[in-house]
């Protein structure tokens, strides 16, 4: 039964023809393919990523306190260490809210998907299929010079055409070795950033606590010193003190008070910073953060494990060495670039014209067929220098990764041991306060009690006063130092990261926005797995 093409006619088609026009594609994507296959075999050129080297103590040097665990591994849910709901609260919104964290998860869709671009690139980098239809009158005095057939020309083409530059040197596999050390790189940067979001809850939500708790303080000796302003005011009033005692207690009492607005305003800034970190807006932060006013406990053990547990454990150090592979693998591909490139390219299709006794409606007969194939090379000569040079550029950019990895190494031991020395004299500095404290509290009662009875003037009783309220609020703040250098070892440490193999790297509200803009398949999926481990995206 004849067929109607667009072009009018009857088009008679067949599927012996069509097997026919297949058959002999796949002759020629095969003969191109074993061509291809034994051209790339070679090894790529540049060098192979080795793991740098990197200087790493065999054992902490700063003497640990005895809150601090030696060898024991740190925790990977160390908040919860703290025996603190609310804090823990805090910190699973802002895993799940914070917009900086999702956007590096985001980035790792990214990371992934450009490593699908490289990837494709081992394929035949041209593929189409091209047609075309075209009309030409030609003008009448070259029509009867040249003695053409047809004034008026018609033709139509309908082609496969495909171009394959073979991976020889190894260009397209350095890409793809780049472009994979720069997904596994984009991992460990959102796990950095999981990290440190997670300390940075921990140390605002203490920095809250600590100013409430200086601000308890601050009011306690303000009613205290109040009480002492109406003892000086009575024995002023009955002649047995002299004004003087009078305005010295005023003026204690003003400068305690001007300490609350600040203390208050210091509080406003940390919920409304604690706010971002959530992302929650600030107007709902006092519900978080209700109902307890208390500084969290230390925890009794904290793990650190041996310092080459660092290699292993701190994203940032993962991050710097996936960096550096990326930048090795860039050497190879800038190396290639210097050795000659070898391409196939061919195409298969059919064309027709109204020449002679054509009919465009004969495009899709047999003995309408074009064929054509070819190879060709091309070798760069005279550049001036300038692809050696990219070259340098690429081994210089690799050697400062190196050199950045092994900076980060040790800026890693660094931050453990301030740590470590920060939570042990702030443990003594808290200790030898809680006693200064009740040693304050029983001078200041005294003191009172000899004025009363006139055995003393008021600059006893101010002092004694001044005393107590500072190292009242130095304990807090000593308190407080103490869960921050925790919180500070476990950061230096990279723990908290391992939270993420249970709930991926995007949340499932941004994963349904983007997939409503964008046809992600199944890439998504894939790359959000929980049960993927850091680094083994593939």
């Amino acid at each position: 039964m004849p067929v109607v093409g667009a072009f009018g006619g009857d088009i008679v088609t067949s599927r012996r023809v069509i097997v026919a026009v297949w058959r002999q594609l796949a002759r020629c994507l095969f003969a191109a393919f074993v061509a291809a296959a034994a051209l790339a075999a070679c090894a790529p050129v540049g060098p192979d990523f080795v793991e740098p080297q990197a200087a790493v103590e065999p054992d902490w040097t700063e003497p640990a306190p005895l809150a601090v665990g030696q060898g024991a591994e740190p925790d990977p849910r160390w908040w919860t260490t703290f025996n603190d709901p609310v804090l823990t609260q805090l910190i699973e919104v802002a895993q799940r809210n914070n917009p900086s964290l999702q956007a590096a998860g985001v980035a790792v869709l990214q990371a992934r998907a450009q490593l699908g671009i490289a990837q494709g690139q081992i394929y035949p980098q041209q593929q189409e299929i091209r047609g075309k239809v075209e009309y030409a009158r030609l003008d009448d005095d070259t029509f009867r010079r040249f003695n053409f057939p047809e004034q008026n020309l018609a033709i139509d083409q309908i082609a496969l055409q495909a171009a394959w530059e073979i991976d020889f040197w190894g260009k397209f596999r350095r890409a793809i070795e780049s472009d994979q050390a720069a997904l596994e790189s984009s991992i460990a940067a959102y796990d950095d950033a999981l990290v440190s979001l997670t300390a940075d809850v921990a140390n605002s939500y203490i920095n809250i606590r600590v100013l409430q708790e200086r601000l308890v303080v601050a009011w306690s000796n303000v009613v205290t010193q109040e009480e002492n302003l109406g003892i000086a005011q009575v024995r002023y009033k009955y002649g047995e003190t002299s004004q003087l005692d009078v305005l010295q207690a005023e003026t204690q009492l003003a400068q305690t008070q001007a300490q609350i607005p600040e203390f208050e305003n210091s509080l406003a800034q940390a919920k409304y910073a604690l706010a971002v970190q959530m992302g929650v807006t600030p107007d709902t932060i006092d519900a978080f953060l209700a109902p307890a006013e208390r500084l969290p406990q230390v925890p009794d053990v904290v793990g650190v494990g041996i310092p080459h547990d660092l290699l292993r454990r701190r994203p940032d150090i993962r991050e710097a060495e996936a960096a550096a592979a990326a930048q090795s693998a860039a050497i190879g591909v800038a190396e290639a670039a210097l050795y000659p490139s070898f391409s196939l390219a061919g195409s298969f299709g059919f064309g027709s014209s109204n020449v002679l006794n054509s009919s465009l409606t004969d495009i899709f007969r047999w003995d309408s067929r074009a064929l054509n194939a070819g190879a060709s090379f091309v070798f760069p000569i005279f550049n001036y220098g300038r692809l050696i040079n990219q070259v340098r550029v690429q081994d210089a950019a690799f050697q400062q990764s190196v050199l950045n990895y092994q900076n980060v190494v040790l800026t890693a031991q660094q931050e453990v041991e301030e740590g470590l020395a920060s939570l042990s004299t702030s443990k003594d500095a808290a200790a030898v306060l809680a006693e200064a404290v009740g040693a304050a509290g029983r001078s200041t009662e005294l003191s009172m009690v000899q004025y009363k009875s006139g055995e003393t003037d008021y600059t006893t009783v101010l002092n004694a006063a001044d005393a107590q309220l500072a190292v009242e609020d130095s304990l807090v703040v000593a308190r407080g130092n103490e869960l921050l250098s925790v919180v500070a070892i476990y950061r230096a440490l990279g723990g908290g990261w391992q939270v993420r193999e249970a709930t991926g790297f995007v949340s499932g509200e941004v994963v349904e926005e983007m997939e409503q803009r964008t046809d992600w398949g199944d890439m998504i999926g894939e790359v959000n797995d929980p049960q993927v481990p850091s680094g083994e995206v593939e």
